[in-house]
């Protein structure tokens, strides 16, 4: 199902007959993650808009969450996504979807732990939680704060934000603006332990060493 907007039309006017076959594939929320999990983790400082993302085969977390949150719209679905804080960390973008009333989130990540969630949780933060204790730095610090409220993608249609790189920096701009929410006291970041090596080494398995935030 194809969403009836200016941004989608061009979109779909753009693919080719291979790109329309391969992405007809893309239709539910697992087969999204499972393309994102075969493309290698971009560490260029450069943003891919949907089309680029299909046609260079690679993506960082904030171009594999808006390609996801695309071809969530495509399927019929809102097109959102949420913006995760840490401290002293590279924040970490979702797509966000919901099933039978619960969230579940599409994500690209250098992190094998930061990746996809099923739809079974009760509530948005609910969600997010479940990122928290493997959300950590090479320091092996928790670092998860906060969140944004999902943005809906649907605002930057005029921008043609599925075949334009130059709406990607608008979108960014526009997750700025959403509503922040805390997940933790100054009091409980203070008492924080330590994420545990084994755990840390297993989730960056695959990892690309230049992508890596390296924390002060």
């Amino acid at each position: 199902m194809t969403i009836a907007a200016p941004s989608f039309s061009l979109f779909e006017a753009a693919l080719t007959p291979a790109e329309r076959q391969w992405i007809a594939r893309l239709d539910a929320p697992l087969a999204i993650q499972q393309f994102l999990d075969s493309i290698p983790y971009s560490a260029e400082p450069v943003y891919r808009c949907p089309l680029t993302v299909l046609r260079d085969r690679k993506a960082h977390c904030f171009d594999g969450a808006v390609f996801a949150a695309a071809m969530l719209a495509r399927a019929g679905e809102r097109p959102l996504i949420v913006d995760m804080l840490p401290e002293n960390d590279d924040d970490h973008v979702l797509a966000v979807f919901q099933r039978q009333g619960c969230w579940g989130a599409i994500a690209k990540s250098n992190f094998v732990v930061l990746r996809y969630r099923e739809p079974v949780y009760r509530s948005l933060r609910e969600l997010i939680m479940s990122y928290f204790d493997v959300f950590y730095n090479l320091a092996r610090q928790k670092t998860l704060r906060g969140y944004t409220l999902p943005l809906n993608l649907a605002r930057f249609d005029r921008l043609h934000w599925l075949t334009e790189d130059a709406a990607m920096d608008k979108i960014a701009d526009g997750l700025d603006t959403v509503r922040k929410i805390q997940v933790v006291a100054p009091s409980q970041i203070e008492a924080l332990s330590l994420v545990e090596e084994r755990l840390s080494q297993a989730g960056l398995v695959g990892s690309d060493p230049a992508g890596l935030y390296q924390p002060e």
